[in-house]
């Protein structure tokens, strides 16, 4: 398609033809009452009587050679390993000597969809997803933490569904079985993106206020001594539980507008990694093997995973000038 400032369609270009070569029209009087330059008539004109109809199209602007393009072996050996792998461009360059920006452009090229697009187990197209150009950060360490509670189902002895397809869960007995949940605890610095998550077995106001507790120290203990606001949703567990916990720490409490999640979105955002690299990253065989995983995971993700939004480095990365 011609784009939407071009003078003439594929329509435009069948009358200057027709103008021209029918009409008797001269080219440059055919040019002028189509308002295009005479070079621009020429070349249509030219087209015609080389090509015929079929030069009146658009055509690529794509170079005929990119000799400075990604060979093909490691074109395609990325998206192998995004296939088996289902990481970002951040997680891909470094493995296949390019810029996340080269592996980014790649995975576009070749029409691979957005992770936050895929089912995080078997990798296959479920969604489409929504994002937003407007991106904020904090000053400096503990001026905002944000803090969110992740509810997951608890895994059967065995393995539930995930581990053994859809017929899990037909018998009678297994649907009176309440397995329950686990309430996935976590809070995030808005400035370092350094996380704390804990699972735990409710999500009332003394446990949170509790896990508040211990994630301060947890803060503090990698040098982020001091908190000045929390941000959380509504729920009456976080708007009246934690005030004595924030009123010792000196801390300003502040809560989202109902029903916008998004306004808590790094918290949000974190919950997401969380599912798709940790709970949900493979078929577990019981609850606690998912349990045990969560420290070493939440180890990786402070101090070893690259993050988009910090440039490539890792939290801890990030805090050690301030350290």
């Amino acid at each position: 398609m011609a784009h939407v400032n071009a003078r003439l369609n594929h329509r435009g270009r069948l009358l200057l033809i027709e103008r021209v070569l029918d009409q008797g029209w001269p080219v440059a009087h055919a040019a002028k009452a189509m308002g295009i330059s005479r070079q621009c008539a020429y070349r249509w004109v030219r087209r015609w009587r080389t090509e015929g109809e079929a030069g009146l199209h658009d055509r690529s602007s794509r170079p005929q050679s990119s000799p400075r393009r990604t060979a093909s072996v490691v074109e395609q050996a990325l998206l192998a390993d995004r296939a088996a792998h289902r990481r970002g461009p951040a997680w891909l360059a470094p493995r296949h000597g390019v810029g996340p920006r080269t592996a980014s452009r790649i995975l576009v090229r070749c029409g691979t969809p957005a992770l936050a697009s895929l089912d995080p187990i078997s990798g296959e197209l479920i969604k489409s997803s929504k994002a937003t150009a407007v991106r904020y950060e904090r000053a400096r360490p503990g001026e905002l933490v944000h803090m969110d509670v992740k509810k997951i189902g608890r895994i059967p002895a065995g393995g539930g569904w995930r581990a053994h397809g859809r017929e899990m869960g037909k018998t009678s007995a297994q649907k009176k079985a309440r397995i329950g949940y686990d309430y996935v605890h976590s809070i995030v610095d808005d400035q370092s993106h350094l996380a704390y998550s804990e699972i735990l077995s409710d999500e009332k106001g003394p446990t949170c206020a509790a896990f508040l507790a211990r994630a301060l120290a947890y803060f503090a203990n990698h040098g982020i001594s001091v908190v000045e606001r929390l941000m959380t949703d509504n729920a009456w567990a976080y708007r009246w539980s934690l005030r004595q916990i924030c009123a010792e720490h000196g801390i300003a409490q502040k809560f989202i507008k109902p029903h916008c999640p998004w306004q808590n979105g790094k918290v949000e955002r974190y919950n997401r990694t969380l599912a798709t690299e940790w709970a949900y990253a493979r078929a577990w065989r019981s609850n606690d093997e998912r349990s045990q995983a969560l420290d070493p995971w939440l180890a990786y993700y402070n101090a070893e995973r690259a993050h988009t939004a910090l440039a490539g480095i890792s939290p801890l990365q990030r805090l050690l000038p301030t350290c």
